[in-house]
């Protein structure tokens, strides 16, 4: 158990900016909400070079499924750096993004993280592993799992967990139904979950593992819970056409995986996804860790999860919402 020790800031959780000159061009970065901070920390470190002397950027974070809505409805961005590979691919059936743009080495994935439980200061519900979630007068903090990337891999999370403890596919399915049985509310991201978290509200806060940690840089007296059985968390980043035309934007690109950036992204929690950055750092290793393609586990990758899980109205979780009248 890990004590974090935050101070609510509230809304400043959520503020934005823009930084740097005009000389090297500018650069539209469209973000998920929760890596901003090390995302500002990047782009500055970024304009202190030669590649990126003089670069303007523009940003934008929020819900990942909204924000590549907002991508695709029009909203300029030259790179889109997003929860989980479906929002990247929603901007490929789009014609924003190419088809390849996974084909580098790291598969296009520019950091990691884990599915953790934040809990109370002394955790007075004894919140442990999965099934404390579903115990009579838990409340669980979830974000939307249809504005929220954050949320699917919460859900998924549990799904597997599930599996992974030998359940059959029914039964993970029924344990689905029982838990959103316990979210009271649903926040459209998870810098938004965080946030009422913050305030008050829930027991437990299905979140990243980096949102634990930054939770701790910024203040609430609470603790968080890295369950045995839980899902690593891989988050993408593309570059758009628009973004492939800008010689700054590619630069950037590029930049995201040199050990600078890496470096950045492990400070604000998250797993570096270059080894030689990574083993400087010494993240818990779950020991029943699992991802979104352990086909054992019914996890067959987010393109099949994705249609099967969080269709808008066929969807197991659309029915979830609808058996409880949302």
């Amino acid at each position: 158990m890990k004590i974090i020790c935050i101070s609510l800031i509230g809304v400043a959780l959520l503020a934005g900016s823009a930084a740097g000159a005009s000389k090297g061009g500018s650069v539209s970065l469209v973000a998920y909400s929760t890596p901003k901070d090390a995302y500002g920390k990047i782009i500055s470190a970024f304009q202190k070079t030669s590649a990126g002397s003089g670069t303007d950027f523009s940003r934008s974070y929020g819900a990942s499924g909204d924000q590549a809505r907002a991508v695709a409805a029009g909203q300029d961005a030259d790179l889109a750096a997003l929860s989980l590979d479906p929002d990247v691919n929603l901007l490929v059936g789009k014609g924003l993004v190419p088809k390849n743009w996974a084909a580098n080495s790291h598969r296009g994935i520019v950091s990691d993280s884990v599915v953790v439980f934040v809990v109370r200061d002394g955790n007075p519900k004894k919140i442990r592993g999965w099934g404390d979630l579903v115990k009579p007068g838990v409340q669980v903090i979830n974000p939307n799992p249809f504005t929220s990337g954050g949320a699917r891999w919460n859900v998924m999370a549990a799904y597997g967990a599930q599996r992974r403890a030998g359940k059959t596919d029914k039964q993970a399915v029924a344990y689905l139904y029982k838990l959103f049985k316990h979210i009271p509310v649903q926040p459209d991201s998870a810098r938004a979950a965080l946030q009422i978290f913050a305030q008050g509200k829930g027991d437990v806060l299905l979140t990243y593992e980096n949102e634990a940690i930054y939770a701790e840089k910024k203040g609430v007296h609470t603790q968080y819970k890295t369950p045995k059985a839980t899902m690593l968390i891989e988050t993408p980043v593309a570059l758009t056409k628009s973004g492939i035309r800008k010689p700054a934007a590619k630069a950037f690109y590029k930049f995201l995986w040199s050990s600078t950036a890496q470096k950045a992204f492990a400070a604000q929690g998250y797993r570096p996804t270059v080894k030689s950055v990574a083993k400087s750092y010494k993240f818990y290793k779950p020991p029943k860790l699992f991802t979104i393609n352990t086909t054992k586990l019914g996890l067959n990758g987010w393109t099949k999860v994705n249609r099967r899980f969080f269709h808008p109205q066929k969807g197991i979780v659309a029915k979830i919402e609808k058996s409880l009248g949302h």
